[in-house]
């Protein structure tokens, strides 16, 4: 068993090995011992221990009052110059924070990479319905509002290799065939937004609408959800929701400088 381990082990090159690490503390999301990266990451706990050591020394991960390693504050910063985020999440920012103020549901702006969708900004309140999301979770397009607008949006390629796939049932809600998801993603095309009715938890429904650039594409999503069940729940919230969209579009359009307009119609 071990020869077969240190042989997958010497297949990997350093920076592969550095990544698995850094893969493993992302899926886990939580701070985790050497023994535990190294069950996860199918790494020797040798080439682990080295490894985590220069991570640590570099700052990219810490370790806390338990010893347990956790992601550091060097790659968070490494994180932030990401332009494809950073510029949308400024730009957006004040849009989220009034679609946040007129619906106080959970709002998130997410984009797509590949066949996920990735949420880089959320905004909610102590009172909002709990979601399994946060800024730079991952979760397969066709389960959240956000992924079923940008899946509607995205090439004829990426759509057709995420519908060949099996969507993961995370509710009796989610729908799990291709034939419904394509109609679904019809009226998302026809409506301007999509939808997602507990396909997540059972408490929550979500409403999300396209953000687009300057040469009209969809380069990401914004959706409010509230606690309920049904379209019903969140309709009230669809004006707010486009408006939100548009006003991130704008500002995405608008040259550096430029002062988006705010004005967010009450959705209650």
């Amino acid at each position: 068993m071990s020869s077969a381990v240190d042989a997958d082990d010497r297949a990997l090159s350093a920076s592969q090995k550095v990544f698995a690490i850094l893969d493993t503390l992302y899926r886990a999301r939580r701070p985790m011992t050497l023994s535990a990266i190294g069950r996860a990451s199918g790494l020797p706990l040798t080439t682990v221990h080295r490894l985590l050591g220069e991570l640590v020394a570099w700052g990219g991960l810490e370790r806390d009052e338990r010893g347990k390693y956790l992601i550091g504050l060097h790659l968070w910063e490494l994180g932030s110059l990401s332009p494809r985020s950073t510029g949308l999440v400024d730009a957006a920012l004040p849009f989220l924070e009034d679609l946040y103020e007129a619906t106080h549901g959970n709002v998130r702006l997410g984009v797509r990479e590949g066949g996920e969708v990735i949420f880089v900004s959320h905004l909610s309140g102590h009172d909002s319905v709990p979601l399994r999301t946060r800024a730079a979770t991952r979760l397969p397009m066709p389960t959240t509002g956000v992924g079923l607008v940008l899946l509607a949006h995205a090439p004829v390629d990426v759509l057709n290799e995420v519908l060949e796939q099996d969507v993961p049932r995370f509710t009796p809600y989610t729908v799990p065939d291709s034939g419904s998801l394509r109609r679904m993603l019809a009226d998302t095309r026809k409506n301007g937004y999509a939808i997602c009715d507990r396909q997540m938890t059972l408490d929550a429904v979500s409403v999300a609408a396209p953000v687009k650039s300057a040469t009209g594409e969809v380069v990401a999503a914004v959706s409010v959800a509230v606690r309920g069940e049904g379209p019903a729940a969140v309709r009230e919230h669809i004006p707010a929701v486009l408006m939100a969209a548009r006003g991130i579009s704008r500002a995405l359009s608008r040259p550096v400088g430029g002062v988006p307009s705010r004005t967010m119609p009450a959705s209650a």
